[in-house]
């Protein structure tokens, strides 16, 4: 029984932190703190400044070696419809690390007649390179199966996708990974080589007339085509404007579709899905970004009840493009 229960408290711990660990890089809530072109190559250049992010992350602060991931990205418009931006991280898990770099080139087309009505359709292209590597400074013992030293490879991917605003909608669709990677030196009988992901977000923002409040549910439905596994982000968002800037914060809840076998008295079997509620805060003052996320798994068995803190920093430079009549925070 303890074997059984042991087995699956860590089949559990598997479907929370290991699907994301496989991508390039992992889909987490910071697309809520104004950072959709981490998600979205189509994203880049479409607002009406440049935008430069930073974020850090890290879970399970009472969990030693736990997973980390940070991240820094640019994004901008050259010219009236081209937008370049690059992004690069480091995610770090214990001993195994990955490490890359992304560009990106995006083609915005406007709809609309004039400028002040938003009708926009975006479409973006990123390319990167990845790099693996595991940490062995610290082993005890030799693996003959990884060999010795810091072993490390490199490989290639891409992400495409389309993004469409019209007034205060908008929808994204994206393709992650799209390229069949062969990882021989990491897990080749444990990591499928096809690795691509599909998302699909929309939502509105709800303005009342004269008021300094603005509304805006949104989801994201994730789902990973060769194994099948689906998740759901639903999210409510509220800015506040203010004379500096603006407030704005709001509560995410994630579940996958998928869940795990469990049992704590070797008896009653039970199944959990993946769960997390997400809270989050950020202020726009003038140019400068602030916010910070914290998530927490709701499942019956966790690693630890710690949770995890995400801190973004942003800057908004060049010139103000400004010329949509709307509140579409993403775009103004």
């Amino acid at each position: 029984m303890k074997l059984y229960l042991c087995f699956s408290f860590f089949l559990s711990l598997f479907i929370a932190t290991t699907s994301d660990a496989q991508e390039v890089i992992p889909t987490y809530s910071d697309y809520l703190t104004d950072n959709l072109y981490l998600l979205h190559p189509a994203m880049a250049g479409a607002a009406n400044f440049n935008k430069i992010r930073l974020t850090a992350r890290q879970q399970w602060f009472d969990v030693k070696d736990a997973p980390s991931l940070q991240t820094l990205s640019v994004n901008g418009r050259v010219g009236d419809k081209i937008g370049i931006g690059g992004i690069v991280f480091n995610d770090k898990n214990g001993n195994y690390s990955k490490q890359g770099a992304y560009a990106t080139l995006a083609y915005h087309l406007l709809l609309s007649r004039s400028e002040l009505d938003l009708n926009q359709f975006s479409f973006g292209i990123s390319l990167g390179v990845i790099q693996h590597s595991l940490d062995q400074s610290g082993f005890t013992d030799f693996d003959p199966i990884i060999g010795g030293g810091n072993p490390s490879d490199i490989y290639a991917n891409m992400d495409v996708g389309m993004s469409y605003y019209y007034l205060d909608f908008f929808a994204h669709a994206t393709a992650k990974n799209i390229l069949p990677v062969s990882r021989e030196l990491f897990y080749s009988d444990a990591v499928p080589n096809n690795q691509r992901k599909y998302l699909f977000s929309t939502g509105y923002i709800f303005t009342r007339a004269n008021s300094d409040w603005s509304f805006e549910p949104s989801i994201l439905f994730q789902l990973r085509e060769q194994t099948s596994e689906k998740a759901i982000d639903a999210n409510l968002k509220a800015y506040r404007t203010l004379e500096f800037g603006d407030i704005w914060g709001g509560v995410s809840y994630r579940r996958s579709f998928e869940g795990a076998e469990y049992t704590t008295d070797g008896s009653k079997i039970e199944n959990q899905q993946l769960q997390y509620v997400t809270p989050f805060v950020g202020l726009d003052y003038k140019r400068f970004l602030f916010a910070y996320t914290y998530s927490h798994q709701i499942n019956s068995l966790v690693l630890s009840n710690s949770g995890f803190h995400q801190i973004t920093l942003g800057y908004n430079f060049g010139e103000d493009r400004g010329r949509y009549d709307c509140k579409c925070p993403a775009i103004n």
